[in-house]
């Protein structure tokens, strides 16, 4: 297995393809990376700016460049000694027109090959869905966009189509029928009934008439390619039959403002194995499964063995060929039975590299028998986040938060309404589907023979608003110990909290613990195991949407903290457990990623470093809001009621203006439209005033009025006048907490991971502000240029990034040095043991120490933290202001240590000085010598 000593994630896109890539690698290289890290490059939508949205898994990306130009790219790779880690996406693909698979379910229904690709329910208990797939793609009600002319029939080569804008519909061939007996009399008068092309048509209607429900697929696709065929060698063929059926979809299409003129093309669309509706239906009712609450992505059933191999077919010549020599998999507690999908795709791909995309919360453990190198970085995000926040500040920023913003809620109060309000709101559909599925079992037991449809999904519904994590992994092996944990305790606090749904919840834990009743037939057992199953891919799905979709948004305490992954009621991290984390890590999971900045990510690394500064000044802080809101207060839109925005979300906004203001001056006309567009998201997300369902026109406006008049610039700007200083101070001191976390996200137990473009300053917003291109070439420049100056004085240079470190050359000078360290020993810092060291002194709680160790080789790592109470800006955080701050070193140390990053020789006699450590640089990686 090939693992990794550093990742860099790219961002296909057409805008940023194969050619375009192959450009690069050697800057990767030279930067130090060991591994290219790909976003999906298979077959997306047309215009895909993320690759998620697949409509084949089995060819390229046409957009990304040709099938020559990927071995190129691979080649190239391969040439610089590098490997390459793929995205890929095993629960779901593109509701689109372009999914081949898809569209030949919807025009053959349940005798499609593809029937049982999709996760659909034909089934379904709603009469109108059963033998249907919802299509919840119309921008208004069906009876409107009907009447008013934008369903529309089309007819070309591949058959008779309903269209509507961009989407692309196909029609059943039994529906043909209706189509082509349309106007039937008119043409056999006008060309005779013994005509060659009448007699052909006749012909056609009686295939399609007699055509026989129980035909198998392959039969049923000879016939229906054969009268298809039939039908367009007419309609080229004579000009009346063309005349014909162009009338034909004239007549069916209908007259705008004439509703009755709509009945022949209403009729036909009740035919179709789909029933096409507004989006919005999707929330409530829906018969297939969605990638979280998105309708526009189809959820696979990646469980059956046809569908994994079929999935997995290209990507499984990729890995076995050598091109791909790792994976990466997207939202794995997606999937129906991740274990046994982890399983198969281990034995399919053999002796691979793979890492999850998996969310986990505090304290969490993943499964320990999953056949994989880690996660994806979440969770070490989090944990190296948390320790730059001042947790002695937690009670100055709760109650300044409740003062700027009288809102009184906690934050776990504040998860509970937005779970419950995505329940009601955009999963109400989902949790009807389970709440029939367990009335079904249900009424094959005593205990639950009584329930009510009403009490089932209420007891659903409470489950899953209090269940605390992503997921459990139960299946037909059984369950782990702590998912046995996690559900008795969501049952218990359930019925402590709806004591009325008692005997549902009783029965729900005994569903999910699997204890089934005795003398219980097979088939009802299976039907057990597959809805325990199907309910534990919804509490991901609710978390992710109510959690990191909403309450994300709604509680903004210290926004830093609101991250994928994150725990904002936890005001920070202390040292102790972001060691006591590296060490279990190192213990489990010792080559997972480690990520500070993802494509997920709800803001760039070091607008997180930025806002964790605000964590050690609550007094400044509150002054600053409070000026600038009063300076402000006349630009507010007065609603009844109301100011806009409220001011929860002018915290929300100020945060976010100081993490993301730019550097440049010139930047500040575009950062006026990204944070824009970043507001008008944050506040849909959020759910109070406006959202993605319901949007609020007048207080979106008002919102971005506010911010185009706050941001406005001029002499007269005195909010700017007011703010620009402060922000000035707070990247400052961000930029120092930059690189103690680029140093210890480098050393510690894992492969670190970097996100393109991170290795400058990355003060992006959430997606899509965080897939806007990057400048390789600036970046390859600046490189060349640091590593020729760093061959002739190291120290010269150091100070030229020092005096000029708002332009980003320190962090890529620093992500270079402690790579080039990585690859060096490159076994001291994939195997080696880990060790916290504690600083004494009076800056001792500013360092956090560790130490690497393998073999006989040692490495310390030092990144101060803390700074405002250090230095006063302007001032450099060297030398003599760390006074008497040193670390104490375990005994039988060596003396001589080479700092990896300044190349500077330290004699050490036990214990190191901090002010000689960090004499040259911020931060220190200090490797013994001899």
């Amino acid at each position: 297995m090939r693992i990794p000593t550093s990742t860099y994630r790219i961002q296909f896109n057409s805008a940023f393809t194969f050619n375009d890539a192959q450009k690069i690698i050697d800057y990767l290289a030279e930067l130090g990376i060991s591994d290219f890290y790909a976003s999906p490059i298979f077959k997306a939508r047309a215009g895909s700016t993320h690759g998620y949205d697949i409509v084949d898994p089995n060819l390229l990306n046409p957009e990304l460049g040709t099938e020559e130009e990927f071995e190129s790219l691979v080649s190239k790779i391969q040439q610089d000694g590098m490997g390459w880690l793929q995205d890929i996406v095993p629960n779901h693909m593109a509701y689109d027109s372009q999914n081949s698979m898809l569209m030949d379910v919807l025009e053959n229904g349940p005798n499609s090959v593809y029937c049982d690709y999709f996760d659909i329910d034909w089934n379904h208990y709603y009469e109108d869905l059963r033998g249907k797939v919802l299509a919840p793609m119309l921008g208004d009600f069906y009876g409107n966009c009907l009447e008013n002319g934008q369903i529309q029939l089309q007819y070309e080569e591949s058959g008779i189509s309903v269209n509507y804008y961009s989407l692309k519909l196909p029609v059943r061939l039994e529906s043909y029928l209706k189509f082509l007996t349309q106007n039937l009399n008119k043409l056999t008068r006008h060309l005779g009934r013994s005509h060659p092309d009448v007699i052909k048509l006749f012909g056609i209607l009686y295939l399609i008439k007699n055509f026989p429900e129980e035909v198998k697929n392959r039969e049923r696709y000879a016939q229906t390619m054969f009268v298809k065929d039939l039908l367009w060698e007419l309609y080229n063929q004579n000009p009346e039959i063309k005349e014909f059926i162009d009338n034909n979809i004239n007549d069916f299409n209908g007259e705008a403002g004439n509703s009755e003129s709509f009945n022949l093309l209403d009729s036909l669309l009740a035919e179709q194995f789909y029933r096409l509706s507004y989006w919005k239906v999707g929330a409530e009712e829906l018969n297939y499964r969605r990638f979280f609450t998105v309708n526009e992505l189809i959820s696979i059933q990646i469980q059956e063995f046809k569908v994994f191999e079929t999935n997995n077919e290209l990507i499984g010549k990729l890995v076995e060929s050598g091109k791909f020599t790792g994976l990466r998999i997207d939202h794995i507690d997606g999937l129906y039975d991740p274990t046994n999908y982890l399983e198969r795709l281990r034995e399919k791909m053999g002796d691979v590299y793979i890492t999850v995309e998996k969310i986990l919360e505090l304290e969490e453990e993943m499964p320990d028998y999953w056949q994989i190198q880690g996660t994806s970085g979440y969770n070490y995000l989090n944990y190296l986040n948390g320790i730059f926040c001042k947790q002695d500040n937690q009670q100055k920023f709760d109650d300044l938060y409740q003062g700027f913003t009288k809102i009184g809620k906690s934050y776990e109060q504040v998860i509970d309404h937005c779970k419950r309000l995505i329940i009601e709101r955009n999963l109400a559909g989902d949790i009807d589907n389970l709440a029939h599925l367990l009335k079904i079992v249900a009424n094959k037991t005593r205990r639950g023979n009584d329930f009510t449809l009403y009490g089932i999904r209420k007891a659903i519904a409470e489950f899953l608003a209090l269940f605390p994590i992503y997921r459990t992994y139960i299946n037909k092996d059984g369950q782990r110990h702590t998912d046995k944990e996690y559900i008795t305790s969501v049952i218990k606090e359930a019925k402590e909290k709806t004591p009325q749904l008692a005997n549902e919840l009783d029965f729900l834990e005994k569903l999910l613990l699997l204890e089934f009743d005795e003398n219980l037939p097979q088939a009802d057992k299976d039907q057990w195991y597959h809805l325990v199953l199907r309910l534990q891919q919804y509490t991901g799905p609710l978390m992710a949407k109510g959690v990191e979709d909403t309450a994300f948004y709604v509680y903004n305490r210290l926004m830093s903290l609101n991250e994928v992954g994150g725990h904002p009621g936890y005001f920070g991290i202390s040292t102790n457990d972001f060691h006591k984390f590296n060490q279990e890590q190192r213990k489990i999971w010792l080559h997972k990623m480690n990520a500070t900045s993802t494509h997920d990510t709800k803001r760039g690394e070091d607008v997180r470093t930025r806002l964790n500064v605000i964590s050690e000044i609550p007094e400044e802080w509150q002054q600053q809001i409070q000026t600038w809101s009063k300076i402000n207060s006349s630009k507010k839109k007065s609603l009844p009621g109301l100011s806009v925005p409220d001011a929860n979300d002018e915290y929300l906004f100020y945060q976010n203006l100081i993490g993301a203001f730019p550097f440049n001056e010139s930047e500040e006309a575009e950062f006026t439209t990204r944070l824009k567009d970043f507001i008008i998201k944050a506040i849909r997300e959020a759910k109070v005033h406006t959202a993605w369902l319901r949007p609020d026109n007048t207080y979106e406006e008002g919102c971005l009025a506010f911010v185009e008049e706050v941001l406005k610039p001029s002499k007269d700007n005195q909010f700017l006048k007011e703010l620009k200083p402060f922000v000035k101070k707070i990247a400052e001191y961000g930029i120092y907490n930059s690189l103690s976390q680029t140093l210890l996200k480098s050393v510690s137990p894992g492969v670190p991971d970097f996100y393109q473009g991170t290795e400058l300053w990355d003060l992006s917003l959430v997606d899509p502000d965080n897939r806007r291109p990057v400048d390789f070439e600036l970046r390859s420049s600046w490189l060349k240029d640091i590593k020729q100056k760093a061959q002739t004085d190291v120290l010269s240079l150091i100070s030229e990034l020092l005096s000029t470190k708002e332009d980003a050359r320190i962090k890529l000078f620093l992500t270079h040095k402690l790579l080039e360290a990585r690859t060096q020993y490159l076994d001291l810092f994939k195997e080696g043991d880990y060790l916290p060291l504690e600083a004494t002194g009076e800056f001792q709680d500013n360092i956090v120490a560790l130490v690497r160790q393998y073999e006989g080789k040692v490495a310390i790592a030092i990144a101060p933290r803390f700074l405002t109470q250090l230095i006063q800006p302007g001032e450099y955080p060297l030398g003599e202001v760390w006074r008497d701050t040193r670390i104490d070193l375990p005994q039988g140390m060596p003396s001589t240590w080479k700092d990896a990053i300044t190349g500077q020789t330290i004699q050490i006699d036990g214990k190191v000085v901090i002010a000689e450590a960090l004499k040259h640089f911020p931060v220190a990686l200090l490797v013994s010598q001899g």
